[in-house]
């Protein structure tokens, strides 16, 4: 491809910089090939490297490229489709559960958190921190929150820290009847403890997924799962919790 100057158009500059570059993705680049340096695309396409990172973010923020720490800016694979569905209401970490616990720790959570645990806002809860891996690549994070009024005999258990600790928090909400549940789905950026475990930098998009666990009439834990939002993309089904599914059919959109 030679070098393409871009015309006046009505649209943003840098949108239609993103059409092109995502042709020469298409016809020039493959999967997980490294991109040229900002200067030298910039100057290939003659534009102000402002213009250019704003289509280069576009086009991360659409599943095409990756930034990835100590190798610059990369060709993304195609998004894993990761199907949301509500039909079949589980406790995390049931049979079947694709999460791996990690850690849980008595923390104090966001006031948003806690006003829909209806805790104080000082209150310390169970936070439970799981991963999701798939074909060898992190995935997604949760961070799943729990009050002690969910498991109230979890004291009781000695297993003071790390993933054996997550597990006994886990088989106590097993114990609680299951009334029902309810999820959301929002673009966010990645926090930096999210961005260090997804393997993707501070501020990168991610796919938050919030689901709250109703027993008894009230809200017995919220989990927040964090999906990397350039190799994940959403599908909504009737087949209860999240499943990721790959496949040859799965393109970036």
């Amino acid at each position: 491809m030679g070098t393409t100057q871009l015309e006046t158009v009505p649209e943003p500059k840098y949108w239609h910089l993103k059409t092109v570059l995502s042709q020469a993705l298409d016809s020039e680049f493959t999967v997980g090939e490294i991109l040229p340096n900002e200067r030298d695309l910039a100057a290939r396409f003659g534009v102000a490297r402002a213009t250019l990172r704003q289509a280069l973010e576009q086009l991360e923020l659409e599943g095409r490229l990756q930034r990835r720490r100590g190798v610059g800016t990369t060709v993304a694979p195609p998004r894993m489709g990761v199907s949301v569905g509500t039909a079949r209401h589980v406790w995390p970490g049931a049979a079947g559960d694709a999460w791996q616990p990690v850690d849980s720790a008595l923390t104090v959570p966001a006031v948003s958190v806690a006003a829909a645990l209806e805790t104080r806002q000082d209150e310390a809860v169970h936070t439970v921190r799981r991963s999701r891996v798939s074909h060898g690549q992190p995935v997604a994070a949760e961070l799943l929150y729990v009050p002690a009024a969910s498991v109230p005999d979890l004291s009781a258990i000695d297993a003071p820290s790390g993933a054996a600790r997550a597990r006994a928090v886990l088989r106590e909400l097993q114990r609680l009847e299951l009334e029902g549940q309810d999820r959301s789905v929002e673009l966010g950026s990645a926090r930096a403890d999210d961005a260090k475990e997804l393997d993707r930098l501070p501020g990168a998009p991610v796919l938050v997924v919030t689901t709250r666990f109703f027993t008894e009439g009230r809200t017995a834990a919220i989990s927040v799962a964090t999906y990397r939002a350039d190799t994940c993309r959403l599908t909504f089904g009737d087949t209860g919790g999240v499943e990721i599914h790959h496949g040859p059919e799965r393109r970036a959109s």
